[in-house]
């Protein structure tokens, strides 16, 4: 059985304030998860050989229409954003947005993957708790506000961010770099939530629905999740989102799981059901599954052979110089950001000559698990001609970005070295 990217479209396009923040440095909610053993063959630890390099390379050079013209169209309430569907909504953000800690709503990219609910009155929106609990309820956007409420800075990516660039190529949307965004969430623990109900101390995972449904033979959107990972207190249902409340990104009420691939971060909440096993569903399985262990390029995956995307993979990208851009002989600001799933991100190197030598950039943001962090690096040619700017990022756990990840029949979790291409010219 092949199993592929998974995607419901009707038209394409081309493309009470407590413990403050969460995920800081000094703070005791550091995730105790380990990284899915699957994740290794998609990020590695070792330093890559040269072939692998050129590999990489050639790789990105192939997928430069992924990534490459601004071909970006007008989106209401969005700034021009490139528009991969439009019935569900797929907007990427250019990469040129990328210029602050915090990613503004009007330029963070949307995912759905079926049309999203009509209006929602928050006031008469509820939360229905059920299954392995001592007393089913119902819960309202007003006992959420009464429970303590937790801001969280996380990084929150698209499973597929990146698809663009394998090769072969897997069907899917085509994704460049933008289907990311950094943003503080704020709302009340899952936990906390859950305390309403009394869950049964034999349960195993929550799962998660929204008020989006299919139409017709389209499968509902329902997510689960082991309960240590529910209850890790970073894990929320946000109440907001760097302040404010939009709808086309879930609200008025969305599950937080920092850490974790975007598939996780539910919707529009309208159950949580604690049961003994993971969920069923369509979108936990066959959808959203990543091989145990690496495949040979183009190879189908048996379903024996996957299991469900969790942690995501350490990563950087390039936000300038733009690729293809011109540059004088004076210095070249080079800079970007870099996450790390579930980790911190401990050092960000720069090349400045396709890979033969690495250079420490500054890192210029708050260490902290789940967000990422900005990075910088002056740089002052030689002599002019053309350059290639290569980064890649080191994370507290020790895993280091390779230059070519492990391809995968669904191009999920790409994370190879991120690369620009300038032209330096002799200044008049």
């Amino acid at each position: 059985m092949f199993v592929a990217c998974l995607w419901f479209t009707r038209r394409s396009h081309k493309q009470k304030e407590t413990a403050g923040k969460i995920g800081g440095a000094t703070s005791a909610t550091k995730s105790s998860l380990p990284i899915q053993s699957s994740l290794a063959y998609a990020v590695g630890t070792m330093r890559t050989n040269r072939r692998e390099m050129m590999a990489a390379v050639l790789g990105l050079a192939a997928a430069a229409q992924a990534r490459g013209a601004d071909d970006s169209v007008a989106i209401p309430g969005k700034r021009p954003m490139i528009l991969h569907n439009d019935r569900p909504e797929d907007l990427e953000t250019p990469v040129k947005y990328f210029d602050s800690y915090l990613t503004p709503l009007d330029a963070f990219f949307v995912r759905q993957h079926i049309p999203r609910p009509g209006p929602i009155d928050p006031e008469a929106h509820r939360i229905t708790i059920n299954g392995m609990v001592s007393k089913p309820v119902e819960v309202s956007l007003a006992d959420l506000r009464k429970l303590p409420q937790y801001t969280v800075p996380a990084t929150l990516e698209c499973t597929g961010n990146g698809r663009g660039f394998y090769s072969p190529k897997v069907p899917g949307i085509q994704w460049g770099r933008g289907a990311v965004g950094n943003a503080e969430w704020k709302g009340p623990r899952v936990s906390d939530v859950l305390k309403l109900a009394g869950a049964d101390q034999k349960a195993a995972f929550l799962e998660f629905d929204g008020a989006d449904t299919g139409v017709l033979s389209t499968p509902d959107f329902v997510r689960s999740m082991p309960m240590k990972k529910a209850m890790h207190p970073a894990t929320l249902l946000a109440l907001s989102m760097n302040g404010e409340g939009p709808a086309i990104h879930g609200f008025p009420v969305r599950l937080i799981v920092p850490g974790w691939d975007g598939t996780s971060w539910v919707k529009w909440v309208t159950r949580i059901s604690v049961t003994a096993e993971e969920g069923k569903g369509f979108f936990m399985n066959p959808g959203y599954r990543y091989p145990k262990y690496a495949l040979p390029p183009g190879t189908p995956a048996r379903p024996a052979e996957l299991e469900v995307i969790e942690g995501m993979p350490v990563k950087s990208t390039i936000t300038a110089p733009e690729d293809q851009s011109k540059a004088g002989m004076g210095t070249v600001a080079i800079r970007g950001f870099a996450w790390a799933g579930e980790e911190a991100i401990e050092r960000v190197e720069v090349s400045t000559d396709g890979g033969s030598k690495w250079r420490d950039a500054e890192l210029s943001s708050p260490k902290m698990h789940f967000a990422w962090r900005l990075w910088h690096l002056d740089w002052k040619p030689a002599d002019p001609g053309y350059y290639t700017i290569l980064s890649r990022a080191t994370d507290s756990a020790g895993r280091v970005q390779p230059f070519v990840p492990a391809w995968n029949p669904s191009g999920y979790l790409w994370n190879g070295i991120d690369r620009v291409g300038i032209t330096v010219e002799k200044t008049a």
